[in-house]
């Protein structure tokens, strides 16, 4: 099993230009490593998650409009993260406050195709088998 993620977690986005961190309140009552341990619910949009650059995805709706408007060529535009769904699948043992534990190998989906996955769990001491 891989490592428990915690606030200040580095995320990317398959379709942003830049990474990001993860945002997670205190609210499981749960530290990792001294930070707020992340929960597969930590997936809401701009508070959680924030936004990673530009989006070149082409579900994007602005990003459409754009590169229609540009005759065709892709053109990026500002990312809004767009996730309705929990991470998944979750820690299958570990609970922070009832509810599954974000485990480094998790992903989320975002509205616009992209898949948001976790390149640095925030901490190097705490694993989902300890």
């Amino acid at each position: 099993m891989g490592k428990c993620v915690c606030m200040g977690a580095q995320i990317q986005c398959s379709f942003g230009t830049s990474p990001g961190n993860l945002t997670v309140l205190p609210t499981g009552r749960v530290n990792t490593a001294k930070m707020p341990g992340a929960t597969v619910m930590d997936n809401i949009p701009m508070m959680n998650i924030l936004p990673f650059g530009q989006c070149s995805s082409p579900s994007n709706p602005m990003v459409a409009a754009a590169t229609a408007a540009a005759l065709g060529v892709l053109t990026p535009q500002p990312c809004i993260p767009a996730t309705v769904a929990p991470w998944s699948p979750g820690s299958p043992t570990v609970k922070i406050g009832n509810m599954a534990a974000l485990d480094e190998g998790d992903t989320l989906m975002c509205l616009w195709a992209g898949q948001i996955t976790i390149n640095d769990p925030g901490q190097q001491d705490v694993s989902q088998d300890n």
